[in-house]
């Protein structure tokens, strides 16, 4: 099997370079994918933009509103942290039907990757922490609401807790949710998770790594017909929004425990990319690929 991977152009909503939010890896990303092969010859999977009533599943049908019509609250824009205009409405459509086709080709293959998700903070009424709409939450909605799957598992190792995800789905038992991040990191209200796992700063790998198993198996437990793996790369010593100190050969390690364990017992798995953070795109866009190269063992 190829392993398949979801990409679309306008996850690159072209920022400029010195904005905090390194746009430009999406593009990056892609490119990197094709030149080392990791992408096969068909290419890849190009989804189309999430529809409004997917996306009222997961938000306030006034706020989907006003991202469509560019007409966000400020006050939003900032928490946000970037203006929400026609190229950020577009690009947030299309991650988030870039997850849902993910999520759809994993439960056809057993595994399939983004090039983008994993956007967190946006909880039912709003953005927030570079997060516009919350693609996992939409595109696992949308999958229940279809019947494809009756429940579903959100495995989130970002190296921010995932607030919006656990708000949307909070007294939801359809969907398990879990998240392992940085105690010490935003937000700074984290609203509990079905499980969460808070760490000290500057967690190792062998640390990190050993916490892997209780968080498995808990999800395993909550017999989830579909995963959601959240693989930021922010849990990186390098990462400049993390406070953990994990290593490129940590992060593999991580990957390949989190979708070995779930491919190993038959459960699919959809792979974001989450969160990471670097002046360097280049040498970020690399360690975004971690994931892929993984999952392209499994394939």
């Amino acid at each position: 099997m190829t392993l398949p991977i979801v990409h679309h152009p306008a996850f690159d909503a072209s920022f400029d370079a010195a904005h905090r939010f390194p746009m430009s890896k999406f593009t990056r990303l892609a490119q990197i994918l094709v030149e080392d092969g990791i992408v096969g010859p068909a290419g890849f999977h190009v989804p189309a933009p999430a529809l409004p009533d997917w996306l009222a599943l997961a938000h306030d049908g006034a706020y989907v509103e006003a991202v469509l019509t560019q007409s966000v609250d400020p006050a939003v824009e900032k928490a946000i942290g970037f203006k929400v205009d026609e190229r950020v409405a577009m690009r947030s459509r299309c991650a988030t039907g870039g997850t849902l086709l993910t999520a759809r080709l994993a439960l056809d293959t057993g595994l399939a990757c983004n090039t983008a998700g994993g956007s967190h903070h946006a909880g039912p009424s709003g953005g927030a922490g570079f997060s516009v709409f919350n693609d996992v939450a939409v595109a696992a909605r949308v999958i229940l609401r279809d019947g494809a799957a009756r429940r579903i598992a959100v495995f989130d190792c970002d190296v921010h807790q995932g607030d919006g995800t656990a708000r949307i789905f909070a007294g939801d038992e359809s969907v398990f949710t879990l998240s392992i991040h940085a105690a010490r990191n935003y937000p700074d209200v984290k609203p509990p998770s079905d499980l969460d796992i808070a760490l000290p700063d500057g967690t190792p790998d062998a640390s990190y790594l050993a916490v892997l198993p209780f968080a498995l198996q808990t999800c395993l437990e909550a017999a989830p017909d579909l995963v959601f793996y959240n693989a930021g790369v922010d849990p990186h010593a390098q990462d400049r929004l993390g406070r953990l100190s994990l290593s490129d050969a940590g992060l593999a390690e991580r990957d390949r425990q989190v979708i070995g364990f779930f491919r190993d017992r038959g459960v699919p798995v959809a792979a974001v990319i989450g969160g990471g953070y670097s002046r360097d795109i280049e040498a970020l866009s690399r360690r975004h690929t971690i994931l892929h190269r993984v999952a392209h063992e499994f394939a």
